[in-house]
């Protein structure tokens, strides 16, 4: 994670460069305005994957990894793929715009994605920002350094994942579903070694059983009305 998010029990940037508690001691100082910068500088380098995945929030996939997070979203996709994911109906109309701007334009900052993609009114940012929350979640979309559009903060700028790691997405392409989970948690269970089916099954968004095969423990039985009295 970028920053420590309550409920997801990864480790954060913030933590290993501060060695603060942020919840307790948070503050922005210079080394918080370092790793801000670093989440637009390493994924424009190609060093790593950064966007708003889990719970929504800036959440950093090695390469070595994201072709296993690709796998596992079935998201390794070609830059024209927008069309068949929004007639199956997995994607919406707005992400869909969004995704075919940037397959036809490279990558674009925000305020010039908002204009291609026809989404330059107040409302129209809205469906913006739910739009892209939609796509990075699906990691199709990838968050690709900044651009100074503006007097204010830098934009952030964004390309399709597929184009900007596309060993990565190549290689997503081989990788079986199960082994995917074993695989993402067995590192899992490195930072939560203790961790219950259900904790990895909310995180990696799996079923319980899939959860618990993949941390090799056994189901949590379902307690029914017989059982519970």
């Amino acid at each position: 994670m970028l920053f420590p998010v309550q409920k997801v029990p990864l480790p954060s940037l913030y933590h290993a460069v501060t060695r603060r508690n942020p919840h307790n001691e948070f503050k922005w100082d210079r080394y918080a305005e370092m790793i801000w910068k670093w989440k637009g500088t390493l994924p424009a380098r190609k060093r790593v994957f950064y966007g708003k995945y889990f719970r929504g929030r800036g959440t950093f996939i090695s390469l070595k990894y994201l072709p296993y997070f690709l796998a596992m979203r079935e998201t390794a996709v070609a830059p024209q793929d927008h069309g068949s994911f929004y007639s199956d109906g997995r994607i919406t109309e707005n992400a869909r715009a969004i995704w075919q701007a940037l397959g036809e334009h490279g990558p674009l900052a925000t305020l010039e994605l908002r204009n291609v993609a026809k989404m330059d009114t107040k409302s129209g940012n809205v469906r913006f920002k739910r739009a892209m929350a939609e796509l990075q979640c699906m990691l199709i979309v990838v968050h690709f350094g900044t651009e100074q559009e503006t007097a204010a903060w830098a934009s952030g700028k964004f390309e399709l994942t597929c184009r900007a790691f596309p060993k990565e997405t190549a290689a997503a392409r081989a990788i079986d579903p199960e082994a995917v989970r074993r695989h993402v948690a067995k590192k899992f269970k490195e930072f939560c070694p203790d961790a219950a089916p259900r904790q990895a099954a909310s995180l990696f968004g799996w079923t319980k059983a899939e959860a618990a095969a993949a941390l090799e423990v056994p189901a949590e039985p379902r307690i029914g009305k017989a059982a519970a009295r």
